[in-house]
């Protein structure tokens, strides 16, 4: 009998994104254990904060049990920055991120047609130096769209202009490629499994490309998309004399415009194309937690349209009704309606906004809100 109660003690898992600008990953999961053990202390609870391969990606998989790795690489601008890649094994995480992100940059400040992934290059570089045999490689919040030159660059390529010259750094400069020459690429990259783990599927260039559908976020104005949407395509196709007619398949595969292109830069170094949350879901050891689980709760800051496309919450709720698992969602703003919630699996969402209506406060006093709304959860699912 001790026995069958202990198996009916409900188990909450917790694993949500982060809240952007207000919440990492792993200080949701804290608020949220701390508000469902008020209401319900005798649940057990297990928190596996997520990230689907863009900002944070790193933190989660140390909270997961990952080393740290700190190294001093070039940031988008070329100054020096401490980045981080996470290392357990043999497997490293590395999030492009933490060297060529638009937190790397000063407040204000864009540079869409200089800026460089050289410093994600490093990192891959330095996982290398440790021994990593498997990698992945989470790409998303780039301060860059130099379609992985830079990357490729610190990794041994060379792109020269009419003179035999390196061209400068950035996206901007790659219309002046000439000559790609690739003959000096880390050998190791051959025999490492290279994952390029990311949320979107678009091609380097076009409509949907990278230029077009990131650049503005990154400071390009339309003549600056125009730029760079030009130089990339002249990029892919210098390349095709370096290794053949893979270098335009490469440029309209899915996730080849991730990140600035820096999946393009990823797909030519062997990498293989998976959503970024299945692969962190995989690496993170999300299966059996699951398994362990009587309830799921998932989130990020805003649960919207591009939530079903990708996102941490929308993978963690398909795995979870796959395995017949209940999901609720924490959220600071939702924009689903109930029956698209219900369509990716989630039961109910709970956004800060049903507790604090003023967006600002919930904004600034993330964390004791969304304590709150998870005492509601476990008020209505887990109380009883």
């Amino acid at each position: 009998m001790a026995d069958a109660a202990v198996d009916r003690t409900p188990r909450v898992l917790i694993a949500a994104d982060k809240f952007k600008g207000s919440l990492t990953a792993v200080q949701v999961a804290e608020r949220v254990t701390a508000g469902v053990r008020r209401v319900a202390p005798r649940v057990e609870v297990e928190a596996l904060p997520v990230a689907d391969g863009g900002d944070g990606t790193v933190d989660a998989a140390v909270a997961a049990g990952f080393e740290r790795r700190e190294v001093r690489v070039a940031g988008p601008l070329g100054d020096e920055v401490t980045a981080a890649y996470a290392l357990r094994g043999d497997t490293a995480v590395v999030e492009m991120a933490e060297a060529s992100g638009l937190q790397r940059l000063p407040a204000g400040a864009f540079a869409p047609l200089t800026s460089s992934t050289y410093g994600s290059g490093e990192l891959l570089r330095a996982a290398l130096d440790a021994g990593a045999r498997s990698i992945v490689f989470g790409v998303g919040g780039s301060a860059t769209t130099d379609g992985g030159a830079g990357m490729l660059s610190a990794l041994g390529a060379r792109f020269l202009d009419a003179d035999g010259e390196p061209v400068a750094p950035g996206g901007g400069a790659l219309r002046d490629v000439v000559t790609a020459d690739l003959s000096g690429l880390d050998t190791r990259l051959s025999s490492v499994d290279f994952v390029l783990a990311s949320d979107v599927d678009n091609p380097l260039t076009g409509p949907k490309g990278a230029p077009a559908v990131y650049g503005p976020q990154k400071g390009a104005t339309p003549e600056d998309v125009a730029t760079l949407d030009s130089a990339l395509a002249h990029f892919a196709t210098v390349l095709d004399k370096a290794i053949g007619p893979k270098a335009a398949e490469y440029a309209a595969a899915p996730g080849a415009g991730a990140a600035g292109g820096i999946g393009y830069g990823a797909l030519v170094l062997g990498a293989r194309f998976r959503p970024g949350i299945e692969v962190m879901l995989d690496v993170l050891g999300f299966a059996p937690a699951l398994d362990r689980a009587t309830l799921v709760i998932t989130g990020e800051g805003s649960l919207d349209e591009q939530t079903l496309h990708g996102k941490a919450p929308a993978g963690v709720a398909a795995a979870a009704r796959a395995a017949g698992k209940e999901v609720v969602a924490v959220c600071g703003r939702l924009a689903l309606s109930p029956e698209a919630l219900g369509k990716a699996g989630i039961r109910r969402a709970y956004p800060l906004t049903d507790v604090e209506p003023d967006v600002a406060k919930c904004i600034a006093d993330a964390g004791p809100i969304l304590e709150r709304v998870a005492e509601n959860i476990a008020r209505d699912f887990l109380a009883g």
